[in-house]
């Protein structure tokens, strides 16, 4: 669930119109990106929230109202702040009930250090002299690589020559262009290779480590990160899988294409995977490890690829629709995800969740099972292969599945029996001629 989320852009300045329906900002929550519109005409009186803050959901961003009106008085919300130790060894009885959100965000930041017995402590304060740290600026170096000599370890302009000399410094031939680039992006100019004449450190080299820096993570890739790490730890996997020969469906599809149909590839696996979870409701379902939850519904997740990380829209009742159901509300999805624009009701519930890299030309590939579910399927690229038919070799269209399955719910013969009945689906055109 969704607590916190950050404005990544305000495309409203204060005193600009705004009429119903406009776009205010742009968020970014730990699954995706998306729009707030305005629910209200008049202007934007106050923006309460500043661009990249990290903020409760439910947070008073701004204000929007008429001209002169008077605006509450209101602080920004605090982010939010991890709940002291304490909470974490309440009885289960009480940490089963959520929290309210105005006592997470109460809670003193000196508190919940103090109350973490295995906080590490904080770290010593960097200590330099003004001459030291003006010889450093000018030198473009880290003086917090330098063991400093003075009072409490306090760094001297003594100690920055003797570091420049062991380094070797006065022997570096550093461009004037590439030693400004460094001090303005703050980088170390020891810690750069030169590439010029005679080792001479030159716009370029300063440009590649300018490259090289670390970068925070956007919000979804660290959740992203979090969650499948979580996953794959905590999750004994088992993989299984089959190749399936889709040459006869291909070619059904391509001839319903002539005909104007729209179906996908991906369109068939829904509907195949959704009908296979039906007969095979143990892969439909979720376990801590000591209880079992059965799912009645099927809701399909689909992991969609984007720049900044993947989201996985769910069609909810999969089972029950028919394939142009799937096929539209496929497409629905996908195209909300892209444009950044899913709800998040549109990404949550799934309870079996697959992966499709059929269009990026991959032999084969495993994913890691989403938390709270059972399993994951695979898909790999159509390739043409040799395969034996009918006791001859033949060119056929073959298409790997893999799927992910939770040992703990699902054995070996489990997995095996259900990618085999996704198969025999597949491989069935008359079932899909009798459908369509």
């Amino acid at each position: 669930m969704t607590e916190e989320c950050s404005i990544i852009r305000w495309l409203k300045k204060e005193g600009d119109p705004v009429a119903k329906g406009d776009v205010l900002f742009e968020i970014e929550t730990d699954k995706a990106a998306m729009e707030v519109e305005s629910f209200h005409e008049g202007v934007l009186l106050k923006i309460v929230v500043r661009e990249g803050v990290p903020v409760p959901v439910q947070s008073v961003c701004g204000f929007v109202g008429q001209p002169g009106e008077t605006v509450p008085d209101v602080a920004p919300p605090p982010p939010p702040v991890a709940k002291p130790a304490e909470a974490a060894a309440a009885p289960a009885s009480r940490a089963a009930a959520p929290a309210p959100a105005v006592a997470a965000v109460a809670v003193p930041a000196a508190v919940a250090v103090a109350a973490a017995p295995t906080a590490p402590a904080a770290p010593a304060r960097f200590r330099i002299s003004p001459r030291a740290k003006k010889l450093a600026a000018d030198s473009v170096i880290d003086p917090k690589k330098i063991k400093g000599s003075g009072p409490d370890g306090r760094v001297t302009e003594k100690d920055v020559r003797a570091y420049l000399d062991s380094k070797g410094y006065a022997k570096l031939r550093i461009a004037p262009a590439a030693r400004e680039l460094a001090a303005r992006e703050s980088l170390d100019i020891l810690d750069i290779r030169g590439s010029g004449e005679g080792g001479r450190i030159v716009v370029a080299d300063v440009q590649r480590a300018v490259a090289e820096k670390p970068r925070t993570m956007s919000k979804m890739r660290q959740v992203i990160a979090q969650r499948l790490t979580q996953s794959f730890t905590s999750t004994p996997h088992i993989f299984v899988t089959v190749s399936v020969d889709m040459t006869d469906l291909l070619d059904f599809r391509n001839a319903l294409k002539k005909n104007g149909a729209p179906y996908t590839v991906t369109d068939f696996i829904l509907h195949a995977t959704a009908q296979t979870l039906t007969e095979m409701p143990e892969v439909n379902s979720t376990t801590d490890g000591k209880q079992v939850w059965w799912h009645s519904r099927v809701h399909l997740g689909l992991a969609v690829a984007l720049e900044k990380g993947l989201v996985v829209p769910v069609i909810w009742n999969a089972d029950e629709l028919s394939l142009m159901e799937l096929h539209d509300r496929n497409a629905e999805l996908s195209r909300k995800a892209r444009d950044g624009k899913l709800l998040p009701d549109e990404m949550t519930g799934s309870t079996f969740t697959i992966s499709n890299m059929g269009m990026l030309g991959v032999e084969q590939f495993t994913a890691i099972i989403n938390p709270g579910e059972a399993a994951i399927l695979a898909v790999s690229s159509t390739m043409p292969q040799p395969v034996v038919k009918d006791h001859r070799i033949a060119i056929r269209q073959m298409m790997k599945i893999t799927v992910s399955a939770d040992h703990r719910l699902i054995d070996g013969a489990m997995a095996a029996k259900f990618v085999n009945a996704i198969k025999a689906k597949l491989e069935d055109v008359e079932r899909w001629k009798r459908m369509v």
